[in-house]
């Protein structure tokens, strides 16, 4: 089934004739009679929320997978309870991983903080370099960590030679796709192994939730799962609801989003109070050949930076449609300054080396009209 059909009707569990699946707000349920002998089920076999096998869950992790292109499909407590289980899923003491250079912020925070309790090692590479990559492997390399839309610098990773390379290799290749969501790129059709996305954003697409999503094979997922029920991200049922509505419109949202972006990042390139735009969409991006050949659309963020001679604060208060809060992927535009948000744990000097300026705006592009969207910000820049 072409996406669009997947969204709507993969996981659809139809209980007794019911279009739309039932919130089952349930945490426990009855467990099979033990058998005459004294044997006991499984425990796989036990359904428990916290076990992340409710019906809202698995019929959640069924569409995730359809939509993905995986063999199977998981659910989390949020998109940094998928990075973090995961990563710790794949790696072990001792173990060595590269990752790209310029990641979210939260989570370069947790291998730079945590990595070191678990005797992690990790390198810094540049994403878009495959020439590079190889020079950077240690005997005990057995991941490679990357996004497929940089947060917040829009930087495009080349995941078709990163795919070839840990398949050549023999490394696990982890894909953050939030920024690109399943309507632009879906990471397992070009050969990465697992993709890792927060929910919260595309998928959901409301601004109403918290969660996470893991896609992969059914032994990587089930290994997954298994991390994932000692720690306890467990999504709880209603919020499964809520994610599994909002994923049947993603396409068109998306849709929507590109266009406007779009739209939005030529019109700021025009004009003389910003001095640079980020946007994949654009002919002047870095990597916009490789967008304009694997990916279906640009997506719904840009970010740019405005001139020395813009009243920062002004021009923020002068918005009137777009929102001064953080978050993505929802129905209402947002801006942030990744130096006050995202990256606000990172130094000054740290920020410069990946280009996060102080006056560097990050633009969530809703699915309001393009040419409101448009002119508010030309209106708050005027």
């Amino acid at each position: 089934m072409k996406l669009e059909t997947s969204l709507v009707h993969a996981g659809e569990p139809h209980i007794d004739g019911a279009v739309t699946i039932p919130i089952f707000q349930s945490s426990t349920y009855a467990m099979e009679q033990p058998t005459a002998d004294g044997g006991a089920p499984n425990y796989d076999d036990i359904r428990y929320l916290r076990l992340n096998n409710t019906p809202n869950h698995v019929a959640l992790h069924d569409k995730l997978a359809a939509i993905d292109g995986a063999e199977a499909g998981l659910v989390t407590s949020s998109g940094m309870s998928a990075i973090t289980t995961t990563l710790l899923t794949v790696l072990d003491p001792g173990d060595h991983v590269l990752v790209q250079r310029g990641l979210y912020g939260g989570t370069f925070a947790f291998m730079r903080d945590q990595f070191r309790r678990f005797g992690i090692t990790w390198t810094l590479v540049d994403a878009t370099d495959a020439s590079s990559w190889k020079d950077e492997l240690r005997e005990a390399t057995v991941a490679f960590y990357l996004e497929t839309i940089a947060n917040p610098t829009l930087e495009v990773a080349d995941l078709i030679s990163a795919a070839r390379f840990c398949r050549d290799h023999d490394l696990t290749s982890i894909v953050d796709n939030t920024f690109a969501s399943p309507a632009n790129f879906q990471p397992l059709r070009h050969g990465i192994d697992v993709c890792v996305q927060s929910a919260t954003k595309y998928l959901n697409g409301h601004s109403d939730l918290v969660a996470g999503a893991v896609t992969g094979t059914a032994a990587q997922i089930d290994a997954i799962r298994h991390e994932l029920n000692h720690w306890g991200g467990t999504l709880d049922p209603h919020a499964c609801f809520l994610l599994h509505r909002g994923l049947k419109t993603l396409a068109l949202r998306v849709r929507q989003q590109n266009a406007t972006a779009l739209a939005l990042a030529k019109a700021l390139d025009a004009h003389e109070g910003v001095v640079r735009v980020a946007y994949p969409g654009l002919a002047s991006h870095p990597q916009h050949a490789y967008v304009s050949r694997y990916l279906d659309g640009g997506g719904g963020m840009l970010a740019f930076e405005l001139a020395p001679e813009v009243d920062m604060p002004k021009f923020i208060a002068g918005l009137e449609l777009a929102l001064y809060a953080p978050s993505l992927g929802g129905p209402e535009t947002l801006v942030v300054l990744p130096a006050h948000s995202s990256h606000a744990g990172l130094s000054p000097a740290q920020r410069a080396e990946l280009g996060i300026s102080d006056r560097l705006v990050r633009v969530s592009v809703g699915i309001e009209a393009t040419d409101d969207v448009v002119d508010d910000f030309l209106t708050a820049l005027g």
